[in-house]
């Protein structure tokens, strides 16, 4: 039983791993903050908790509280600092209009904090 524990967390620590790899290369390759942002949120998650999940099946039952609650603080805060980052790229006009299909802040916002380009929906 235990070489297949160690298979299986091998697995989830690689897989981990290489998801972390591709979540910095999307952030070097894609154009903008947003495409930028997705990368680095959707992949680095996921490879955050694959290694976290790897990392609790090598070690002691007594070290799972804390691995759950990195994996909960970063499950919390991924979404929120997406949204502040994203808000902030739009309102700075660090993204590319043409990569938006929907501009649904643009209704929101007062027309003088409104990008150039945004047409309101």
């Amino acid at each position: 039983m235990s070489a297949v524990l160690d298979v299986v967390s091998a697995v989830l620590l690689i897989a981990g791993a290489v998801f972390c790899l591709l979540a910095s290369v999307g952030v070097l390759r894609f154009p903008d903050a947003v495409g930028r942002q997705h990368a680095a949120a959707k992949a680095q998650t996921l490879g955050l908790l694959l290694i976290l999940l790897g990392a609790a099946l090598q070690n002691a039952p007594r070290y799972a509280v804390p691995l759950a609650l990195v994996a909960l603080f970063q499950l919390l805060t991924i979404p929120v600092t997406g949204q502040i980052v994203g808000r902030t790229a739009y309102r700075t006009s660090a993204l590319a209009g043409k990569s938006l299909t929907e501009d649904a802040l643009a209704r929101r916002l007062p027309p003088e904090e409104r990008r150039p380009d945004a047409d309101g929906g």
